[in-house]
């Protein structure tokens, strides 16, 4: 399951459906265009607050999962551990998915 979410990602990534990034990020759910919002589990705890916080304010679903390197390696996009997935079903069958991962642990 944890590889579907990673291809999944890459998917998003290739679509163009994906922006990564604390300020293109706070950008783009202050915009409404942000469907789900997933946090490194290695991010910085104080990042991790304004995210989180952020993603309150604005509604949109928030998940944290996987090491930062490993997710910007599958999206391509080097150093990120903040991302957002803009389209509705991607971001649905990410979101099943990381729930899927995290209820069997």
């Amino acid at each position: 399951m944890e590889n579907k979410v990673l291809s999944y990602l890459g998917f998003a990534a290739k679509a163009r459906k994906l922006v990564t990034g604390y300020n293109t990020c706070i950008y783009m759910m202050e915009k409404k265009k942000i469907r789900l919002l997933i946090l490194a589990e290695d991010l910085s705890e104080n990042s991790v607050k304004k995210m989180v916080s952020a993603a309150e304010k604005h509604k949109v679903p928030c998940k944290i999962y996987g090491a930062g390197e490993q997710l910007s390696r599958i999206t391509g996009n080097a150093g990120k551990g903040i991302f957002g997935i803009t389209d509705e079903n991607f971001a649905k069958v990410i979101s099943d998915g990381i729930d899927h991962i995290q209820s069997e642990q």
